[in-house]
């Protein structure tokens, strides 16, 4: 029985934690990866309140294992969701694209362990002060929203583990059990994986997002909106729309404008390939096939703990 840490924190078996993602990570998702053992989130930034209200219904029914949501506090009902984890008991929130010392405080008082995403040393101080009780420390790789600070994984995950005593789960660039290992061994507890778990039939995105991530090679995603708020995006029209308009030197407010209302929903969720924001990381490269979530918990934690029990097959 492995133990440490993050699966004490979270009462789960593995280390293993799948991202909310925005138009993938529903119930279906959250309940699967929780019951094969790792830690399952719904992903709030894309669901109305009532909506939210429904996935953690559904998802309690689903599963009676520890699941979480995450919350983007830059989400515009931000307050009814908070009151919505708070009056469904939620365990566990990850927090993202904000300051938390915002809601950190009222959550912990209401006894739910926290967790913020972060991209450098100083953010993760700041949510260590916060008090939260473990955070995300998310390279350059990932897909979705991203820092500033361009640092890869390699680079950020033993420059934060320095920086803080609190739990650190690493992403960014996390697909595979050896991937696992490595991050691991740089000083993470946990990891949190995203792409991987597009590529399955429980997550909530398009069938055509899916075939384009297993479809893709090196070199396919590109950090876009640097101006506004960074995205990495598998290339299509819309995303060559974006570069071509950032490299004439568009505004901040001329890129808000082309990426209008919707456009991720568009693409992720409606399945647009070529006018939808498709966010995925740079692992879609080595992401050749859908499948289970459960076998693919298994999968990640088999590979990692034969590697680690026989290093040298590395």
């Amino acid at each position: 029985m492995f133990s440490n840490s993050i699966t004490s924190l979270f009462n789960i078996q593995y280390p293993i934690i799948q991202a909310g993602m925005i138009w993938a990570s529903g119930w279906r998702l959250a309940s699967a990866v929780s019951n094969a053992g790792g830690l399952g989130i719904i992903g709030a930034g894309s669901m109305y309140p009532d909506v939210l209200k429904e996935h953690i219904k559904k998802c309690k029914a689903a599963t009676h294992k520890p699941f979480a949501v995450n919350l983007p506090l830059l989400y515009p009902s931000i307050e009814e969701h908070i009151n919505t984890i708070i009056e469904e008991k939620i365990p566990i929130v990850f927090t993202s694209a904000g300051n938390p010392k915002t809601w950190t405080p009222l959550l912990k008082e209401k006894g739910i362990k926290v967790v913020h995403v972060v991209s450098s040393s100083k953010f993760a101080q700041k949510a260590a002060a916060a008090g939260c009780d473990a955070v995300v420390a998310e390279g350059f790789e990932a897909g979705g929203h991203n820092g500033r600070e361009e640092t890869t994984t390699m680079v950020l995950i033993p420059a934060v583990k320095k920086a803080i005593t609190i739990p650190l789960i690493a992403a960014g660039g996390i697909a595979t059990g050896k991937q696992m290992l490595a991050a691991m061994i740089l000083g993470a507890d946990a990891v949190q994986i995203g792409s991987r778990f597009v590529c399955t039939p429980e997550a909530s995105s398009h069938q055509n997002f899916k075939e384009a991530i297993i479809q893709a090679n090196e070199g396919d995603t590109m950090l876009h909106l640097k101006k506004t708020v960074p995205v990495r995006l598998l290339k299509n029209k819309f995303a060559d729309t974006i570069k071509e308009a950032e490299d004439k030197g568009a505004t901040a407010e001329e890129l808000n404008e082309i990426l209008g209302r919707a456009r991720a929903k568009k693409g992720m969720f409606e399945g647009d390939m070529q006018e939808g924001e498709l966010e995925i990381g740079q692992v879609s490269s080595i992401i050749h096939e859908i499948k289970p979530a459960a076998e693919i918990v298994q999968e990640i934690w088999n590979e990692f703990y034969t590697t680690l029990q026989n290093p040298l097959t590395l």
